[in-house]
């Protein structure tokens, strides 16, 4: 495979301290290696959110299924994240969306973002998945005085776009809604989406599929395609798997070479995470931080973050732009720097959990949920921006029912849109360091 970053990102070493590990049930699945010739209809190429939802999709509507994962579902960024359910996959804003790609496609793209919280609410009820909801929508709050009133006019273009009312919360007020932080000089809270823990999410989002029919099989990367005739033959490392018809659904994790339409034009990042010891009530009520919203600010490089349900407080982070041990401990360090500026009331609460993994970007800056150029029958879903806990599941939907010939949910053109390549190709990691600096700067200044 040809990835880009280190090998240590593809590792396990990235998640030996994640906080959902602990939810993984003991033994957790397994499923079989696979061993020599087999034959489907439809091959799933990974595991996480979107494999899993194109899979169960598929799998319902009667059709043979199966999924191949490197791993085992839900090793990469669907078992990482931070668990925010909420609009946000592009990294357009709204205006800019509307004057690239037109008003129409624009208000099918807003709707599709809201659809795609309204499937992951569905996923939880019909396949009865406890994963721990709370949040009544998110948070967004302003890092600096003069991101206020930016803050405020998101407020405005959400209500626009959803006819959902925000709620405006001034500095002086945020402690009586539990957001006291020094970081923070203004919030509004946007009611559409939730925040769950992404672990039981993939686990329970397993479950269904395997239950609806899906062939699983871990610890088995496809490490190359060939082609016999009308199927595609996927080449592991013990096997070979026929199938007719291919979905990728790799994301962050996927490579330049596999299939070769993606060369140069995904752009992994990291993302990572710092969860804390439980706080006591005292604890809480000093700092007086006990909303149980999820909360983004107003960064470039966004933290996001909240109270668990076991009320300890996890912390998100961008702007590593390497995977090794110095790397990954100085971004603990960092992110334990920012935690205590935001929280200082807490500088003495032990942080137990720290781990990262690889979001996906895309030229386009918008998601991609369509047919692969140059492969007949293959289609893939991957670049949500972050977002992937909402959109991904919504993603691996749409290119399943184009699959099997059905159109019965918003999917604006543009995400069908061959992907652009990025100007660096096999060096584009190059651009994160400055694109990152420069970005540290627009935060702080």
């Amino acid at each position: 495979m040809k990835r880009i970053y280190e090998p240590l990102a593809y590792s396990d070493r990235p998640i030996r301290d994640r906080y959902w590990n602990r939810f993984l049930p003991v033994p957790a699945p397994a499923y079989p290696v696979l061993q020599g010739e087999a034959e489907t209809e439809f091959a799933v190429v990974g595991g996480g959110y979107t494999g899993l939802s194109a899979a169960l999709t598929l799998a319902e509507a009667g059709a043979e299924v199966t999924l191949l994962d490197a791993a085992t579902p839900g090793w990469g960024a669907s078992g990482r994240n931070g668990g925010l359910v909420s609009v946000g996959s592009a990294k357009l804003a709204d205006g800019q969306i509307v004057r690239k790609f037109g008003r129409e496609d624009a208000q099918c793209f807003f709707d599709a973002e809201r659809a795609a919280v309204d499937l992951v609410e569905t996923y939880l009820e019909v396949h009865g998945i406890d994963a721990d909801r709370h949040s009544k929508g998110y948070t967004y709050v302003a890092h600096r005085p003069d991101r206020v009133a930016e803050i405020r006019a998101y407020g405005e273009s959400y209500q626009h776009r959803y006819g959902l009312d925000y709620e405006f919360v001034p500095k002086e007020e945020m402690a009586a809604h539990g957001l006291n932080s020094p970081d923070y000089h203004g919030a509004v809270h946007l009611p559409l989406g939730f925040a769950l823990n992404p672990m039981k999410f993939v686990l329970g989002l397993t479950a269904a599929a395997d239950k609806a029919g899906v062939t699983f099989h871990s610890q088995t990367p496809v490490v190359r395609i060939t082609h016999d005739g009308a199927q595609h033959v996927l080449e592991t490392p013990n096997g070979r798997l026929r199938a007719r018809n291919l979905i990728f659904a790799t994301n962050g994790y996927s490579s330049d070479d596999l299939p070769g339409a993606f060369a140069q034009r995904y752009l992994p990042v990291q993302s990572n995470i710092l969860v804390t010891r439980p706080l006591s009530e005292e604890e809480i009520q000093d700092q007086g931080w006990w909303s149980e919203q999820m909360v983004c600010d107003s960064r470039t490089l966004l933290h996001y973050f909240r109270l668990l349900p076991d009320r300890r407080l996890m912390l998100g982070l961008r702007g590593s732009v390497k995977v090794s041990e110095h790397d990954i401990a100085a971004t603990r360090r960092k992110a334990r720097a920012d935690f205590d500026r935001m929280f200082p009331k807490w500088r003495h609460v032990e942080t137990e959990y720290f781990w990262s993994g690889l979001i996906c970007m895309t030229r386009n800056l918008v998601p991609f949920a369509g047919a692969v150029p140059g492969m007949e029958r293959t289609w893939a879903a991957l670049g949500y921006h972050g977002s992937g806990v909402t959109m991904a599941p919504y993603a691996g939907k749409l290119i399943a029912e184009q699959a099997l010939g059905r159109k019965r949910r918003y999917h604006p053109a543009f995400m069908q849109r061959p992907l652009r390549p990025f100007e660096l190709g096999p060096l584009r990691r190059l651009s994160l360091p400055l694109a990152f600096a420069w970005y540290n700067m627009k935060d702080r200044f």
